[in-house]
């Protein structure tokens, strides 16, 4: 079951980038809350206590606000120009027995004996979209690839979905493969260079010029 964690935050008024850089000075982050057909509301949390949740990988919150209780899910995060510090949160309100469309990040599992006989990783999906109860968010999706050889592919249809989750990626979608790395070496070769590589010069001999009738 995803982890729930409770968050406290402040109804707020003032609004605009001048208000938001005034609020971020006294260790709060400006966020807001929306969904359910209900109004947006605007909120500030700590920030410390955001940071920590958001580097922890924490989706779903129970916000508190003035006293009420609202589940929530982080539906975005944005950061500063140098991605090290939260600079605004945006929430959604969700129910336990709700189902929704989330991204989860893929994580590799195993060592993969195409890697050992000189093969290279490639790894075209990072993360993928599924449908799923609120509560049965996972933190990531795993892919085994212990059995991986040289030119093995493993798609989305491959993948084993925790129970109560749904993939919603093409399921012929390449998630992880071994390549050999000669392959590789080709695939980053510029076109030009591939095709002298392929296509040998041919070297003529000139033609031996007459002498000039006198």
């Amino acid at each position: 079951m995803v982890q729930v964690v409770k968050v406290k935050a402040s109804s707020r008024t003032e609004h605009g980038s001048k208000a938001a850089k005034k609020l971020r000075k006294t260790g709060m982050v400006p966020c807001v809350i929306y969904g359910h057909k209900e109004s947006a509301v605007s909120l500030s949390a700590s920030h410390d206590e955001l940071m920590k949740i958001v580097k922890h990988g924490v989706r779903l919150v129970d916000l508190e606000t003035d006293g009420k209780i609202e589940k929530a899910l982080i539906r975005d995060v944005q950061w500063d120009y140098l991605g090290n510090d939260v600079i605004h949160v945006d929430f959604s309100r969700v129910s336990a027995d709700e189902k929704i469309h989330i991204t989860v990040s893929l994580e590799l599992k195993g060592t993969a004996p195409g890697l050992l006989a000189g093969g290279v990783l490639d790894m075209p999906m990072h993360s993928i979209h599924i449908e799923c109860l609120v509560i049965n968010i996972p933190d990531v999706i795993r892919v085994n690839v212990s059995e991986l050889q040289v030119g093995g592919v493993i798609h989305v249809k491959q993948l084993v979905a925790p129970e109560g989750v749904k993939f919603l990626a093409d399921e012929d979608a390449v998630v992880v493969q071994i390549v050999s790395a000669k392959a590789e070496v080709a695939s980053t070769m510029p076109p030009e260079l591939g095709a002298a590589a392929t296509e040998p010069e041919v070297i003529k001999k000139p033609k031996p010029v007459a002498d000039d009738e006198e």
